[in-house]
C-alpha cells in the first residue's frame, strides 16, 4: 500500500514538472529569459528523479526491469526523454532540442497515466518466455532506441520545415533590429532602405544556414545512436526469440515493423554518407522514421496483433 501511494505521488509530480518545463521551453523559443532556462533545467531534473523513483518502486514490487506492459514501457520512454534533456544542455544550444524533448516526455507521460485503463497501469508478472536474462538487453536497448530515434526524427521534421519556410517582412525587420541593437550599431532607419533590406535578407539567410547545419548535425548524431541501439535490440531480440520459441525470426508484426524502421534509418544514414544526396532527401527519410516508430511501438501493441502486443483495443 505504501509503495502504491509513493508511486502515485511520484508519477503525478513528475507530470506537473514536465508540463511546466514544456511551457517554459515554448516561451523561451520566442523570448530568451534566463530564469526560464534555469527553471526548466531544475524542473526536468526533478521530473527525471521522480520517474526514476517510480521505476525503482516498480522494480521492488515485481523484481525485474519495469518494462512488462505498455504503461511501464511508456513511462520508460518518458524517462528516456527526460534523460536526454540534460545531455542536450552540454553544447548550450539546447533551446530547440529542449523544446522537442520536454513535450515528448510530457505527452508520453500523459498518455500513459490518463489514456490507459487503470488495470493496465498495475504491475504484472512476466510470462515464462519473458523471464530471461535477455529481457534487460533487448527491451531496454529497444526502448532507448525509440527515444533517440524519435528525437532525431523530430529534429529532421523541423529541419525539413526550414527548407520550405518563408519569413514575412515584419519578422525580418524585427530580427534585424534586434541583432543590430545587440551589436551596438547605430543606423538611420529612414536612410538606405534598399541596402537595409538586402542586409535583412543576408542576416536572416546566415542565421537560417547556421540553424540548418546545427539541426542536421544534431539529427544525424541522434539517429546514429538510435540506429545502433535498434540494431543491438533486434539482434538480442532474435537470440531471445530463439531461446524462448526456437526460432530467431518469425515475421511477427512488430518484428516486421522493426525491420522496416531499421531499413528507413539505414537509408537515411546512407544518404548522409553519399554526398550526392543533400538537403530535403535525408531529412525526408529521417522524418518517415518518426511515424514508423510510433506504428511499431503503439500501433501493434494497441491493436493486440502478434506475439509482442499488450492488447487494448481488441
Amino acid at each position: 500500500m505504501t509503495y502504491t501511494r509513493v508511486e502515485y505521488i511520484s508519477v503525478h509530480i513528475s507530470f506537473l514538472m514536465l508540463f511546466f518545463v514544456t511551457l517554459s521551453n515554448l516561451i523561451n523559443l520566442f523570448y530568451e529569459i534566463d530564469r526560464f532556462d534555469h527553471f526548466s533545467k531544475n524542473s526536468m531534473t526533478m521530473a527525471f528523479f521522480r520517474i526514476t523513483g517510480f521505476m525503482i518502486i516498480r522494480y521492488l514490487q515485481i523484481r525485474h526491469l519495469p518494462l512488462g506492459n505498455l504503461y511501464e514501457s511508456l513511462m520508460f520512454l518518458s524517462w528516456g526523454f527526460s534523460l536526454l534533456y540534460p545531455i542536450s544542455n552540454v553544447e548550450k544550444k539546447n533551446g530547440l532540442s529542449g523544446a522537442i524533448l520536454a513535450p515528448g516526455a510530457m505527452l508520453t507521460h500523459a498518455f500513459a497515466t490518463s489514456s490507459l485503463p487503470h488495470k493496465m497501469q498495475q504491475s504484472t508478472l512476466l510470462v515464462p518466455a519473458s523471464q530471461s536474462h535477455w529481457l534487460m538487453m533487448h527491451v531496454s536497448t529497444t526502448s532507448i532506441s525509440y527515444v533517440t530515434s524519435l528525437c532525431g526524427s523530430l529534429l529532421a521534421i523541423v529541419l525539413l520545415s526550414l527548407f520550405y519556410s518563408e519569413v514575412d517582412s515584419v519578422t525580418l525587420q524585427h530580427n534585424f533590429k534586434k541583432s543590430i541593437s545587440r551589436l551596438n550599431f547605430r543606423i538611420n532607419i529612414n536612410r538606405q532602405a534598399n541596402g537595409q533590406n538586402s542586409l535583412y535578407l543576408l542576416l536572416l539567410n546566415s542565421r537560417k544556414c547556421q540553424l540548418i547545419n546545427y539541426l542536421d548535425k544534431l539529427a544525424y548524431q541522434t539517429i546514429t545512436l538510435g540506429f545502433s541501439l535498434l540494431t543491438i535490440g533486434i539482434l538480442s531480440g532474435a537470440v531471445w526469440a530463439n531461446e524462448a520459441r526456437g526460432s530467431y525470426w518469425s515475421w511477427d508484426p512488430k518484428e516486421t515493423w522493426a525491420l522496416v524502421t531499421w531499413l528507413i534509418y539505414a537509408i537515411y544514414l546512407h544518404t548522409k554518407i553519399n554526398e550526392k544526396w543533400m538537403g530535403e532527401g535525408p531529412a525526408t527519410a529521417a522524418s518517415m522514421g518518426f511515424f514508423l516508430v510510433w506504428i511499431r511501438f503503439l500501433g501493434v501493441n494497441l491493436l493486440g496483433v502478434g506475439l509482442h502486443s499488450y492488447g487494448w483495443l481488441v
